[in-house]
């Protein structure tokens, strides 16, 4: 509930039908001040009618009270205030009561028909009154003064209080309209900033992902390499000293670079984790950079050109094959320029497939094909079934079976299709087909 709901419910607490305990003590008084006024009138009442005093003292006492419910039924006293009209009573009572009429939220047409009976009622009795003092000597005006005193005196006790009730009731309709409009606007706000966060969420998930995609392709691969070189090492130690002082050379440069790489995207996060807590004094502002920080980094590192390109794959091939592995490289269709994050995908790809041929077909004859198209670019890895468990070029590397899953992803996420799986002829091929408008 919202805190303007939470302050109407408060109020509520009121005895009976009213909603405060200032309403009903403030009709509770006006109700005693008829009752006081209707009472008084009674006597006058009682004269004119032959009656005791004290039945139309009584009668005025309980005619007034009926004042204390003109919010529960505002029909029933506008009624009992025309009924005693012609024993000029109620004055109090029939005011109030036209105003609590009008006010209310009961159809135009009984208002008017209520407030006209008590128009004519007011008239009729005002016009007897006049003529019966001008009749008996009191009053010596002219004529035209009777119904000019009725219609005088009935507008005035009828239009007042009913243009009153009506303003007063548009305004309380008015004012119940824009706070209701507020608490809807402050849900929609909450909603919004629920809506927000859940972004705010989603763009973090993916920014998590996207890290751990680009750390497994940036150190899988290196790391990889390195220990296919250090076995190599290990083995040609005593029997080629040359050799191994070159394969020590490899995986001191491998190692460099990936330590190089693994700085410049730590660089990357660090700075933009010091941008998110510089935001983070305002709550809404803190939503927004977090849900706009990770979508943007992307698309900022695409614009510039950062990572590695296609003019890369023939020293990756060399890499590999400076690790023992027989890679062949076939290039068909006229050679161009790709977006970056196309020959970034791109190369990922090639670079996770000659990772996995390193760590389940190690020593494997590899091939890998890459096809300029007219709208797109494929590319695939496939490797030859791997000699017997157990040889030289076997360097026990883990898996963490995420590779295939991030090069899908990255395919995927470009509109492209991935596929892989092994071949009849017991190896393993990774394709892809990445389309560039």
């Amino acid at each position: 509930m919202t805190t303007t709901g939470e302050e109407t419910a408060a109020d509520l607490r009121g005895p009976l039908w009213w909603a405060r305990w200032r309403s009903a003590a403030f009709d509770c008084g006006l109700a005693a001040v008829s009752a006081v006024e209707c009472a008084a009138e009674g006597v006058a009442f009682a004269r004119d009618a032959g009656i005791p005093v004290a039945v139309g003292v009584v009668f005025g006492l309980l005619a007034g009270s009926v004042l204390v419910v003109r919010r529960q039924w505002p029909i029933a006293v506008v009624l009992v205030a025309i009924a005693i009209t012609p024993a000029q009573m109620g004055f109090l009572m029939g005011l109030v009561g036209l105003y609590t009429l009008a006010a209310s939220e009961l159809p135009r047409r009984i208002i008017a028909s209520l407030a006209g009976m008590q128009l004519v009622g007011t008239l009729i009795v005002t016009f007897v009154r006049v003529r019966q003092s001008m009749d008996s000597g009191r009053l010596t005006i002219g004529d035209w003064f009777i119904p000019f005193a009725a219609v005088v005196m009935s507008l005035g006790l009828t239009a007042p209080p009913v243009l009153l009730g009506l303003y007063a009731g548009q305004r309380r309709r008015l004012m119940e309209s824009l706070r209701e409009r507020a608490d809807s606007l402050e849900r929609e706000l909450q909603l919004l900033a629920e809506r927000a966060e859940e972004r705010a969420e989603w763009a973090r998930s993916e920014e998590r992902t996207r890290i751990a995609r680009e750390m497994h392709d940036v150190v899988a691969h290196r790391v990889s390499l390195m220990v296919v070189h250090a076995a190599a090492l290990q083995a040609v130690a005593r029997k080629d000293p040359e050799k191994a002082v070159r394969n020590a050379a490899l995986v001191g440069d491998m190692g460099r670079q990936a330590l190089t790489e693994l700085r410049e995207m730590l660089g990357v996060l660090r700075s933009g984790g010091e941008r998110e807590r510089a935001a983070s004094a305002v709550p809404l502002a803190a939503v927004g950079v977090a849900a706009a920080a990770a979508a943007s980094r992307a698309v900022v590192e695409q614009q510039h050109g950062e990572g590695p390109c296609l003019e890369e794959l023939e020293e990756l091939i060399g890499q590999s094959a400076a690790a023992g592995m027989v890679v062949d490289l076939s290039v068909e269709g006229e050679v161009r320029v790709y977006a970056a994050e196309i020959e970034q995908t791109a190369y990922r790809v090639v670079q996770e497939a000659l990772t996995n041929v390193h760590k389940h077909a190690a020593g494997a004859k590899t091939h890998v094909r890459l096809a300029h198209r007219v709208a797109e670019i494929a590319m695939q890895v496939e490797n030859e079934p791997p000699p017997e468990v157990g040889s030289a070029g076997s360097a026990g590397l883990p898996s963490g079976g995420n590779g295939l899953v991030g090069m899908k992803e990255r395919v995927v996420a470009l509109g492209g299709v991935f596929v892989s799986g092994p071949t009849e002829a017991g190896g393993f091929r990774v394709s892809a087909v990445i389309p560039s408008p």
